[in-house]
Parts: C-alpha cells; structure tokens; sequence
C-alpha cells in the first residue's frame, strides 16, 4: 500500500512540474504573441493552469478549502479574461473608427482636388 501512496503523490509531484512549465511557455506566448487574441488565451491558459495546480495541491495536501480557492480563482479568472476581451474590442473599433475617419477625411480631400482642378479648368477655358 505504501508503494501506491508514493507512486500516486509521484505523479502528482510530475503534474504541478508540467503544469509549472507550461505556466512557464504560457508566459512566454502572452509577451511575444503577435496579435492580442494570442495573449489573451495565453492569460486565459494561465489562470486555467493555476486552478489545475491548486486543485492537485488540494489532492496532495488533503485540505478540502483549496477546492473553494479554486472555484473562486476560476471565477475571477474568468471575469479577467471577459475584461480583457471588452477592453480589447473596444480598442478595436476605436481604431477602426478612426481609420474610416481618416478614410473620409482623405476621399474628401480628393474630392476636394478634384473639384479644384475642374474648376480651374473652366475659368481658363
């Protein structure tokens, strides 16, 4: 029985490890992601991966409160990432907006060139 009891806090020794480094890669993927739908999965993977790692430590630790710091932290983490995408696409249509701005603003001046030349045109004619 004592050899099951090792092998088991084993794996679940090897489970945080893996868990850490993929912590670790996640980090790296939300600073060098190119767009911002990368870096907020990889947020959104972190927190995932945090709540995996507290729920093996309540295993490990037989404490039954971890389980209730997990669903809280899920909820939180969940909340991060809805503020992260309403920030993010607020962002975005910002930008578009000022883009379709910019757009107007310059078929306008165009617009503007060329009335400029017709009309020059006309008076020289």
């Amino acid at each position: 029985m004592m050899a099951i009891r090792q092998a088991y806090e084993g794996l679940m020794a090897a489970a945080v490890m893996v868990l850490a480094v993929l912590i670790i890669l996640s980090m790296i993927r939300s600073v060098l992601g190119p767009r911002i739908a990368d870096r907020i999965i990889a947020v959104n993977m972190i927190g995932t991966m945090n709540i995996m790692i507290i729920a093996v430590l309540s295993v490990y630790l037989d404490e039954n409160y971890l389980v209730d710091i997990c669903l809280i932290y899920a909820m939180i983490s969940f909340l991060g990432v809805v503020v992260l995408c309403k920030v993010y696409t607020g962002v975005y249509l910002r930008k578009k907006r000022i883009l379709a701005d910019m757009e107007a603003i310059e078929a306008n001046l165009s617009a503007q060139r060329g009335e400029d030349f017709q009309d020059s045109g006309q008076e020289q004619a």
